[in-house]
């Protein structure tokens, strides 16, 4: 089964990092990215750039919109994600009480859903890297 894992953070959670500190944070969380790899639970993961260099988009009357920024006005910030593989949701929650990038912000997990199309039975194309 797989999984989404959103990485929340309030604006300015990490102002107060210097550049060493943001350095030993990306080292660990890099630790940690690759020890998940290692359990066969991570399929990719990755942090976003700032939220202002969002481009939000939505239809309005047929015409395709687009916004600079994030589309809502919430106190939290999508700043990273990971794609996961694990039996169940339960599986997964011990892999993460080390995970340093906790101490800024906070993590949603959800399973992904499969659809399959109507008319030929065809899901939705596979993640590659390419």
């Amino acid at each position: 089964m797989r999984f989404m894992a959103l990485v929340y953070f309030e604006p300015g959670a990490m102002d107060h990092l210097t550049p060493e500190d943001v350095r030993l944070l990306d080292d660990a969380t890099i630790r940690h990215d690759r020890k998940l790899r290692d359990s066969g639970h991570l399929i990719f993961a990755s942090p976003l750039a700032q939220a202002e260099t969002a481009r939000s988009l939505r239809t309005v009357d047929g015409a395709l919109i687009a916004t600079d920024g994030p589309f809502s006005e919430g106190k939290e910030v999508v700043g990273g994600f990971l794609l996961l593989e694990a039996e169940s949701l339960e599986a997964l929650m011990p892999l993460f009480e080390d995970d340093p990038i906790l101490q800024y912000g906070r993590m949603e997990i959800r399973p992904l859903v499969e659809h399959t199309h109507s008319e030929t039975g065809e899901g939705r194309p596979d993640f590659a890297l390419s």
